[in-house]
């Protein structure tokens, strides 16, 4: 489902409290409401409200099989729409509020719309760590889909003004609360029978074997094809206009480079653009900046976006993840 969205003066109000009430009152009328989370910034629906579910899919052109995450304030509100298994509590216990998301199955009392689920039995919640949105789901007292606010498939947002950039005129309001800390997006488990990582994001694979004691399953290979379980398992995810090559030891004339750490790529004065994610070589500082530096290079004019190696360990695996995504073919 692409749809058209319709088009609506977007307001962009600072965080506080009369934007948080503002931001409920648009919520529970069905609109649509964009807000930061501890990850990224992300556009809100009513959960329960199929009608304003839907209006979110036309906003950004997002496929109707690929389901969405219900935020909820906290623990007990989560447990209302999902069952908890041992390994879901557990986790549930040690990294919430927090960047993890949870696929469970649903609840019989679960109020999550259908569409928001792509019709499956299982549903995906977290409780997130960003005061803005505990405030605002405290505030509204349901729980609240919220992909990450940008177009379907273009670069994720890190602050208002991505947002603005790619969703004026398809969105109510706009909380604007800063640049978001993580960066990318939630790490998401399922629950349903062995844990299993089904997408990499701003918690570790480290830190969630640890608190389970056990590693974690990996998604079988056919696991995005047509149905995902999860949010961010197309292939061609999370892409830039400009073609991305990766692990670039070196850069031609007109293209733009993406670097880590200190050392240069040969060719490095030659590019359109220089920008680096960490220069320290920090994975945290790198997370923070890749989606704001992806979007500064994709409007750089350049013939390509070349990425620099990055490491794979901790979240240089969502990294990674979100570059090779941004590459694929489309």
């Amino acid at each position: 489902m692409t749809g058209q969205a319709t088009k609506v003066a977007t307001r962009v109000l600072r965080a506080g409290d009369a934007a948080i009430a503002e931001a409920a009152r648009v919520l529970a009328a069905g609109g649509l409401v964009a807000f930061p989370t501890e990850t990224v910034y992300g556009l809100g629906a009513d959960a329960s409200n199929g009608e304003a579910v839907a209006r979110l899919y036309a906003a950004k052109g997002r496929p109707s099989f690929n389901p969405l995450i219900a935020h909820v304030p906290d623990l007990a509100a989560a447990r209302a729409l999902a069952k908890f298994p041992d390994a879901a509590a557990r986790l549930a216990q040690a990294f919430w509020p927090g960047p993890l998301t949870l696929v469970l199955h649903k609840t019989p009392g679960c109020t999550v719309a259908d569409l928001a689920t792509a019709g499956l039995d299982t549903v995906a919640v977290r409780v997130p760590d960003h005061p803005v949105a505990r405030q605002l789901l405290a505030r509204l007292g349901r729980a609240v889909v919220a992909p990450s606010a940008n177009r379907s498939g273009h670069v994720s947002p890190t602050t208002a003004a991505h947002v603005l950039a790619d969703l004026d005129g398809r969105v109510d309001l706009i909380v604007d609360g800063g640049a978001t800390p993580v960066g990318v997006e939630s790490t998401i488990v399922a629950c349903l029978d062995a844990p299993m990582l089904l997408r990499p994001g701003g918690l570790s694979r480290q830190a969630i074997e640890g608190a389970l004691g056990r590693p974690l399953a990996g998604a079988p290979a056919n696991a995005a094809a047509d149905a995902p379980l999860a949010p961010g398992m197309l292939a061609s995810h999370y892409a830039p206009r400009t073609p991305v090559r990766l692990d670039a030891e070196g850069v031609t004339a007109g293209e733009a480079l993406l670097g880590f750490g200190p050392a240069t790529a040969r060719g490095a004065d030659k590019a359109v653009k220089v920008l680096n994610l960490s220069a320290r070589g920090s994975i945290i500082e790198a997370a923070a900046n890749l989606f704001s530096y992806l979007r500064t290079l994709d409007g750089a004019g350049a013939t390509a976006i070349a990425v620099m190696p990055i490491p794979h360990d901790d979240l240089g695996e969502a990294i990674n993840d979100r570059l090779r995504r941004a590459a694929a073919p489309r």
